[in-house]
């Protein structure tokens, strides 16, 4: 990883380490695939610090531009597929 995860000065420091957390998810579907339920459970925790769709989708896009890793893209495949199964991209 040499890129910067887009934050918010604006945003408490365990707010801060959580929306790591949830890049860090969408990475780790991309790399070698993650549980379902963790993942939803990290993108919960996300929109509950960037609850408006249009702060999340700048901030998801900054993450994309860097990364080159769609929140999007698995955020849905999380939400089309099945209970207990692996989100891989």
């Amino acid at each position: 990883m040499d890129y910067q995860y887009p934050i918010s000065l604006d945003w408490s420091t365990e707010e801060t380490v959580d929306v790591i957390k949830f890049f860090e998810s969408i990475e780790k579907a991309y790399e070698k695939g993650i549980e379902r339920t963790e993942l939803l459970s990290a993108y919960r925790r996300f929109k509950e610090i960037v609850p408006s769709k249009a702060e999340e989708k700048t901030i998801c896009n900054e993450f994309e531009e860097v990364s080159g890793y769609s929140s999007y893209r698995v955020i849905k495949k999380a939400k089309d597929i099945e209970e207990k199964q692996t989100v891989k991209m």
